[in-house]
């Protein structure tokens, strides 16, 4: 009898699981190409990709401990300047995503490659963590948080 009931429980449980598996890469590969899109936007200060990016809404805490809203980013995007010396990219390794449906939270370390016009390049780590939320079938940050990994910290 203890076994039927085990075998009844493992019939309701089991297809939830593939459930929530086949649904988890869908999100992992979407938000997975929209960071990597942001990164790309970023490093050209394309400030449409900013503003996709990050919902009206964003709670926005940079490296320094600075808590923005998405006008003080925007603002931020639309004064950069190119430096002609320097040349900064954006990766983004170690990404691990947490799917809840119409919420998500990523998390991953930010690489900064910035090559200089002399070929000197410099690197800086920071640890990255922003929540998601689809909206209207479309995903978009509503909280970010990054913190530098120090030169000699563990960037793992």
């Amino acid at each position: 009898m203890k076994l039927a009931k085990l075998l009844a429980i493992l019939l309701l449980i089991v297809p939830t699981v593939w459930a929530q598996k086949d649904a988890e890469p869908a999100t992992t590969h979407q938000l997975t190409a929209m960071l990597h899109q942001f990164l790309a936007d970023a490093g050209n200060g394309n400030r449409a990709g900013f503003d996709r990016f990050f919902a009206d809404d964003v709670i926005y805490t940079g490296s320094n401990g600075i808590v923005r809203d998405k006008t003080e980013i925007m603002k931020g995007v639309a004064n950069m300047k190119p430096t002609p010396n320097k040349k900064t990219t954006y990766s983004a390794v170690d990404i691990t995503v947490h799917d809840f449906g119409n919420a998500a939270v990523v998390a991953f370390r930010l690489v900064a490659r910035a090559k200089h016009k002399d070929g000197k390049i410099e690197t800086d780590s920071y640890r990255n963590t922003g929540t998601f939320v689809r909206r209207d079938e479309r995903w978009q940050v509503v909280a970010w948080q990054a913190t530098k990994i120090p030169k000699n910290g563990v960037t793992k």
